[in-house]
């Protein structure tokens, strides 16, 4: 299975608001910047929709480093969110609907194909590649 390296990142001007997302791929010494906005959006939606437009490109089953500063979407694998919500079909542990349940059930889905270890890295600090993430994001949002 070849190995390959994710960057992601999500930005919203407002919460909701426009919003964009950004995912750079490392492969070998290749190196792939793709990104995307939306009008009214959240900044959770934009987490969640980077990584999986990220994988979404993949030609083929990979081993992937997914590295993203959301704990949102970091958390919901290494902690296991999703497997309890997949449990109580797609109820948060207060029995409440999962928030943005379509993007999850993609995600997951895409995990299933995809052998991913989520790596969470800290926002806005000194990772070259989660900078330059937030910036495709924000060009993103302006592009709109």
């Amino acid at each position: 299975m070849e190995k390959i390296t994710i960057y992601t990142d999500g930005a919203c001007s407002g919460n909701p608001g426009p919003g964009g997302w950004a995912a750079i791929l490392m492969y070998n010494n290749n190196i792939k910047e793709i990104s995307g906005g939306q009008k009214n959006t959240t900044n959770n939606i934009m987490e969640i929709t980077a990584v999986i437009e990220g994988l979404k490109i993949l030609k083929f089953p990979c081993e992937v480093d997914l590295y993203s500063d959301s704990a949102y979407v970091v958390n919901s694998f290494s902690q296991g969110w999703i497997y309890n919500w997949l449990k109580k079909n797609w109820k948060t542990s207060q029995g409440e609907p999962v928030k943005n349940k379509e993007l999850w059930q993609e995600l997951y889905s895409l995990t299933k194909i995809h052998k991913v270890n989520f790596i969470k890295v800290k926002g806005h600090s000194d990772n070259q590649y989660n900078n330059r993430c937030d910036e495709l994001a924000r060009e993103a949002i302006n592009k709109l």
